[in-house]
């Protein structure tokens, strides 16, 4: 999308009505920097809703199952990037804008991501270092 790769995910999880999959997100593990600071992150995407079931709240249930399910894992921090009209979905499910963005791994070197990007704490009392951030593999 907007040509940047991404990676797969490790973890799904999805809801099925009369067996066919209409809802999904993604998890998978994330290397992340911030100045000096090494943290444990999740990242999230594939997140999407077939377009006949939008509206019913199906991206609020994985999109949740994937953030305690992280929360499980020990990450500090989960990480998203999303198109501009995507925000305010996250915000209502307690995500944060990280100002200044982040760069990111490409098979051309290191970019910075087109997409906003957005984080919420997994841990109690995580607040996200200041300084530059960059995600040190493709993105989600």
């Amino acid at each position: 999308m907007f040509g940047v790769r991404s990676r797969d995910k490790d973890v799904h999880f999805g809801v099925r009505e009369r067996g066919r999959l209409v809802a999904h997100a993604g998890l998978v593990e994330a290397p992340v920097e911030v100045g000096e600071r090494r943290l444990r992150v999740a990242g999230l995407g594939g997140v999407i809703v077939a377009p006949g079931m939008r509206g019913r709240g199906l991206a609020r249930a994985v999109v949740n199952a994937a953030v305690e399910h992280a929360r499980g894992t020990g990450a500090e921090f989960g990480l998203l990037f999303c198109l501009p009209d995507r925000v305010p979905l996250y915000r209502r499910l307690g995500w944060r804008e990280l100002e200044g963005g982040m760069r990111v791994e490409q098979p051309g070197g290191v970019i910075a991501h087109p997409l906003h990007t957005m984080w919420t704490p997994l841990a109690e009392d995580a607040v996200w270092p200041d300084g530059p951030a960059r995600l040190r593999s493709l993105p989600m």
